[in-house]
């Protein structure tokens, strides 16, 4: 996908309702942000999440990467004590090495 600069587009919110995935294929087909209005306020705001990561992050989607890896490999769902046991043996690992 070839991005270029975002467009900005005003829609109502009944109309990105009704029109959700024809604005879904909009914004990520086209880098096309829209600023998605009630009452004629604006409320929310969709852009492809290349878009979010490049402009909003901006960490280059470090974040978003480690946040989709974990839900991959199952860490998001670690408890705390788990985590602590977990960098425990890591920590008990590194002062055997050195």
């Amino acid at each position: 996908m070839k991005t270029t600069a975002a467009a900005t587009k005003l829609i109502d919110a009944l109309q990105a309702r009704v029109r959700f995935g024809k604005v879904m294929d909009e914004v990520e087909n086209k880098n096309t942000r829209f600023l998605v209005s009630r009452r004629g306020k604006p409320k929310i705001v969709m852009l492809s999440i290349n878009d979010y990561l490049k402009n909003v992050l901006k960490e280059q989607g470090l974040l978003a990467e480690i946040q989709w890896s974990a839900q991959e490999t199952g860490l998001d769902r670690l408890t705390s004590k788990e985590i602590d046991a977990e960098i425990k043996a890591h920590r008990k690992g590194k002062k055997k090495r050195g």
